[in-house]
């Protein structure tokens, strides 16, 4: 449990730096000279900085995908185990009472 929490953690704590790094790009924002200038090219380059940031965020959120559903399997597994482990003791403790 505390994994998944660490994980979140982690892409939240990502998706925050990503969020700050794009807004601080924006017009407010000191930006390269390209972005400055305006005109074409800067809508462009902005244009750019939201397709790479889009990128970004989606392969972060395909990877915390892909860790979730790992750790359900695993935790699915132990239940098995542990399903597996009541059975073999309520055996036994029916031999016991017999």
């Amino acid at each position: 449990m505390n994994s998944i929490r660490n994980i979140l953690k982690i892409s939240k704590n990502n998706l925050n730096v990503m969020n700050v790094a794009r807004m601080s790009s924006d017009k407010g924002g000191k930006a390269g000279a390209i972005r400055e200038a305006g005109g074409a090219f800067g809508k462009m380059e902005a244009a750019r900085e939201d397709e790479f940031f889009y990128k970004q965020q989606k392969q972060q959120l395909a990877q915390l995908k892909n860790e979730l559903n790992n750790e359900i399997g695993f935790h699915e597994e132990q239940i098995k185990q542990h399903q597996e482990a009541i059975k073999r003791h309520k055996d036994r403790v029916q031999k016991l009472d017999s």
